[in-house]
C-alpha cells in the first residue's frame, strides 16, 4: 500500500496565529519603518472589507486613511483578488526583458488615459523608484544635472527621492546627493509670499520660482518635480493657473516637469490623474500605488513621445528585475477595468461634493479648524490653536509630548471606530474613491465629536 503525504503550503501556522502570536513576533523579528522600534506598538489587523479593516479582536475601524492614501479601490476588491488569483496560476514571473501580455495591457491602458502627450510607460517596483527614474529620464533628455524640488513635499526614501523629499524625513539622510535645489510651492494658508488672495500666491510663487532658475541657472536644470497636489504634507491644492506656469517656464528654458502623481493620481483627485483637472500635460508623470491600490507592489513613469525619443537609438541605463511583474501589471489592469465599470471616479467626484461642504461645517462648529481644503477623496483639515494667528495646533515635525494633543485627537478618532490619517498639525480625510456617501458621513460624524480634544487646546476664539 502507497502511503499518502498530505502537503502544505505553510500558511497554516499564520493563518492559525493569534493575535499574541502576532504581536509577539512582530516585536521579535520586524523592524518598522520611519520609527524608534522600542516606542512602537503596531496594531494586528485580522481582516479587511470594502473601506474597514478589523483587529483580532473584531474591531472594526472605518478607514479614513486608505492605509497610505492608496487603497482606491476598497479592500479585498473581489474581481482584483480573482484577477490576482487567475494571473498567479498562469504566469507568476517573467523577467522584463521578455514581451508580457499583462505589462503591455496595463501599459496600453494607462497611455490611453494619460496627457495625449504621453506615449510609453516604464514599470517600477513603487512611487521611489518611479521618481528616481523620471530624474535620470530628464537629466539625459537635457544633459543637464540640477533638479528644482518644492519644500513641503514628499517623493520616496531611497537615496534619490528622499533628497528630492522637503520635509524633514530628509534630514536624517543627508548630507544628500548633489544637483537638488528647493524651493517654494503655493501655499496660501501658510504663504511664503505674504499674498492674501489665491492669484496673488499663484503670481508670486511662479516669481519665486523664475528668481530660483534666474540664480540658480536655468540652462543648468534639467527638471522641475512637484507634487500636483501635495500629499502628506497638507493636501496644497495648487492654485488655477500655477500649473499652467510651472509648465510655460519649463518651455521657456527647456526644462523637464515631472508631475508626481503616486499618491494624487488614480481616482484620488476625481480624474485619472489629478494633473488633468487643470488640463496641464507634464513630460513625465510618476504613480504607483493607486493603480492598483496596492494590492502587489507597482509603480512607473508615463513617458511623452518627445523623452521617449531620446532613447530610440540610445540604450536608456536603468531596470529592476520586478519591472512590469506580471501580477502587478495583470491587478493594475483589473483595477482600471474596475474603475472603468463601476463609475469610481464618478464617485470620488460625487464624495468630494459631499466631503468638502461637511468640513466647512465642522471649520463653522470647531475653534480647533483653521482651514479645509482638497479635491475629490483627497482633503485635509489644518488644526490650530488660534485661528487669528494661525498657530498651529502642534508644532512643525512635533514629537513626544510636544505632538500631544495630535495624538490625543488620533486616539480619539479610533475609540470611536475611525482610522485617522494625521500628519502634524493636519488630519486628512482620505478614504477609499469606493466608499459610500453614508460611510463618509459616518467618518464625518466621529471626526466632528474628536474635534471637541482638539477644541480643549484652542485659545482663541
Amino acid at each position: 500500500m502507497t502511503e499518502t503525504t498530505t502537503q502544505t503550503t505553510g500558511l497554516e501556522a499564520v493563518t492559525a496565529m493569534d493575535e499574541a502570536a502576532v504581536r509577539r513576533n512582530d516585536r521579535a523579528y520586524v523592524f518598522h519603518s520611519w520609527s524608534a522600534q522600542a516606542k512602537i506598538d503596531p496594531l494586528p489587523i485580522a481582516s479587511a472589507e470594502g473601506s474597514y479593516f478589523t483587529d483580532y479582536e473584531g474591531r472594526r475601524y472605518l478607514d479614513f486613511s486608505s492605509q497610505l492614501v492608496n487603497v482606491n479601490i476598497g479592500y479585498q476588491h473581489p474581481r482584483l483578488v480573482t484577477a490576482i488569483q487567475e494571473q498567479a496560476a498562469r504566469l507568476t514571473t517573467i523577467s522584463p526583458a521578455f514581451a508580457n501580455d499583462a505589462r503591455s495591457e496595463a501599459a496600453r491602458m494607462i497611455v490611453e488615459v494619460a496627457p495625449a502627450t504621453m506615449d510609453k510607460v516604464f514599470f517600477t517596483n513603487g512611487g521611489a523608484d518611479a521618481n528616481e527614474n523620471a530624474v535620470r529620464m530628464a537629466r539625459l533628455h537635457t544633459g543637464r544635472q540640477k533638479v528644482l524640488a518644492a519644500y513641503r513635499s514628499y517623493h520616496g526614501a531611497t537615496a534619490g527621492a528622499i533628497t528630492l523629499t522637503g520635509d524633514p524625513r530628509r534630514w536624517g539622510s543627508e548630507p544628500a546627493q548633489p544637483g537638488v535645489v528647493h524651493y517654494w510651492g503655493p501655499y496660501l494658508y501658510r504663504s511664503a509670499f505674504h499674498a492674501t488672495t489665491q492669484e496673488q500666491e499663484c503670481e508670486r510663487a511662479l516669481q519665486h520660482l523664475r528668481d530660483t532658475l534666474m540664480v540658480e541657472g536655468a540652462h543648468t536644470v534639467a527638471a522641475i518635480i512637484l507634487e500636483t497636489v501635495v500629499g502628506t504634507n497638507g493636501i496644497l491644492v495648487p492654485p488655477d493657473g500655477y500649473l499652467a506656469g510651472v509648465r510655460e517656464i519649463c518651455d521657456e528654458h527647456g526644462i523637464v516637469m515631472i508631475a508626481d502623481e503616486v499618491m494624487s493620481g488614480f481616482g484620488r483627485c476625481g480624474e485619472w490623474f489629478a494633473i488633468d483637472h487643470w488640463g496641464v500635460a507634464p513630460d513625465l508623470i510618476s504613480f504607483a500605488k493607486g493603480v492598483n491600490s496596492g494590492y502587489v507592489p507597482i509603480g512607473g513613469v508615463v513617458i511623452s513621445g518627445d523623452i521617449a525619443a531620446t532613447f530610440d537609438d540610445t540604450s536608456y541605463p536603468g531596470g529592476l528585475t520586478y519591472s512590469g511583474h506580471p501580477l502587478a501589471c495583470a491587478s493594475a489592469v483589473a483595477s482600471m477595468t474596475i474603475f472603468k465599470d463601476e463609475g469610481i471616479l464618478e464617485n470620488a467626484r460625487h464624495l468630494g461634493s459631499v466631503i468638502g461642504p461637511e468640513l466647512e461645517a465642522l471649520a463653522a462648529d470647531h475653534p480647533s479648524v483653521g482651514e479645509t481644503r482638497g479635491l475629490g477623496v483627497f482633503w485635509a483639515l489644518e488644526l490650530v490653536k488660534d485661528r487669528e494667528t494661525r498657530e498651529p495646533l502642534v508644532p512643525y515635525n512635533a514629537a513626544g509630548a510636544a505632538a500631544g494633543p495630535m495624538n490625543e485627537f488620533a486616539a480619539a478618532c479610533k475609540e470611536r471606530g475611525l482610522w485617522p490619517f494625521t500628519h502634524f498639525n493636519r488630519t486628512h480625510v482620505v478614504p477609499p474613491c469606493t466608499t459610500t456617501e453614508a460611510e463618509v458621513r459616518e467618518g464625518l460624524a466621529v471626526l466632528d465629536e474628536a474635534l471637541k480634544v482638539a477644541d480643549s487646546y484652542s485659545t482663541g476664539s
